[in-house]
C-alpha cells in the first residue's frame, strides 16, 4: 500500500501510527489526539473482549509494547481510543489494526518477524442494483485484504464486471478483461484458512495453481452448494450488508459459459474508514 494512501486515511483518525511496518525490536508507537484524557483498548481481531485497556492523554505517542504486553506476540489485534466512561463501540476515531506477524519461512528461527499496523477499513461496492458493504478477515488474510483494498483504493475495480454468475453459487468479477482470463499483473499465494464459505463470503477466484489469485474474486451464494471450496480457496472477507443486491445479481439470466444475459457492472468501490456510526466490524465472526 503507498504511504500517501494510508496517511489520506489516516490523517482525520484520532489514532495514528507512528509508522506502518515495525521491526521486532523497535517501539510500536502511536499518536493519541484527543480534547481530554481517554483509553485505549485492545481486542483480539474479530472479539469484542478487552485484552487491556490503559488511560492515556489526549495529546501523546504512547509505546504499544509498553502498555499492552500481548502485541509482542504473533496474532491479529485492534486498538480503539474511546472517551473516558463510554463502552467500546462508543470509540473515537478509526481503530487501528495491529498485525503481527511470525516468520513461518523454512529453517528460519521462531518469532516475530514484523509488525504492520494500519486504519481498520471497510469497502461499499455500488452496482445498478444497489449498494453492498463489505468488511474483512486481517486476520486470516492479511496479504489478500491487503491487495484488495490497495486495487479498490486506486479504481481498479471501477466498471468492471461480474463476468461469471452460476445460481445458488456465487457471482465472479475483478477481470479486467471480463472473460475470466484477467488479473492485476501479479499472483497471490494462498492463505487457506478455517473461515466457511458461508452466505456472502469474499473468496479469491484461482487457477488449478493455489498461487495463482490475483484480483478476481466471488460472492457466496449458498452454502449447500459452496462449502466444498472450505480450505480450497482464500475466503477474505464477507458482505454484511447488501445481501439482498448480490442475490439480485445471482438470480440475473445467464448465457454460454455462465455469462449474464446483461451485463453486471461494479461501478465503484469506495474504501472508507471504520468509525462508531459505520462499523461493518461489529458481529462479523459472530
Amino acid at each position: 500500500m503507498h504511504l500517501i494512501a494510508l496517511l489520506g486515511v489516516v490523517l482525520s483518525s484520532a489514532l495514528t501510527p507512528a509508522k506502518t511496518w515495525c521491526a521486532p525490536d523497535a517501539p510500536l508507537t502511536v499518536s493519541v489526539k484527543a480534547e481530554g484524557n481517554e483509553r485505549l483498548v485492545l481486542t483480539q481481531f474479530g472479539s469484542d473482549t478487552e485484552l487491556g485497556s490503559k488511560d492515556v492523554a489526549g495529546d501523546s505517542t504512547p509505546d504499544l509494547k509498553t502498555l499492552f504486553p500481548q502485541v509482542k506476540d504473533a496474532g491479529c489485534y485492534v486498538l480503539y481510543l474511546v472517551p473516558k466512561d463510554k463502552k467500546l463501540n462508543e470509540f473515537t476515531g478509526t481503530p487501528l489494526v495491529i498485525k503481527v506477524r511470525d516468520d513461518k519461512r523454512p529453517g528460519t528461527a521462531p518469532g516475530p518477524m514484523v509488525t504492520k499496523i494500519e486504519p481498520l477499513r471497510y469497502v461499499v461496492m455500488t452496482t445498478k442494483q444497489g449498494p453492498v458493504t463489505m468488511a474483512f478477515y486481517y486476520d486470516v488474510a492479511p496479504n489478500t485484504v491487503n491487495s484488495f483494498l490497495t486495487l479498490a483504493e486506486q479504481g481498479y475495480y471501477d466498471g468492471l464486471l461480474f463476468h461469471r454468475i452460476i445460481k445458488d453459487f456465487m457471482i465472479q468479477g475483478g477481470d479486467p478483461r471480463g472473460d475470466g482470463t484477467g488479473g492485476p499483473g501479479y499472483s497471490l499465494e494462498q492463505e487457506f484458512n478455517d473461515r466457511p464459505h458461508h452466505e456472502g463470503v469474499l473468496s479469491m477466484a484461482r487457477a488449478t495453481d493455489p498461487n495463482s489469485a490475483g484480483s478476481q474474486f466471488f460472492i457466496c451464494l449458498d452454502y449447500g452448494h459452496t462449502k466444498a471450496l472450505d480450505h480450497q480457496y482464500t475466503a477474505f472477507g464477507k458482505v454484511t450488508s447488501g445481501m439482498d443486491v448480490v442475490k439480485a445479481i445471482g438470480a440475473v439470466q445467464t448465457g454460454p459459459e455462465d455469462r449474464p444475459i446483461e451485463k453486471q457492472v461494479i461501478e465503484k468501490m469506495e474504501v472508507k474508514p471504520v468509525t462508531s456510526a459505520e462499523n461493518p466490524y461489529a458481529g462479523l465472526l459472530k
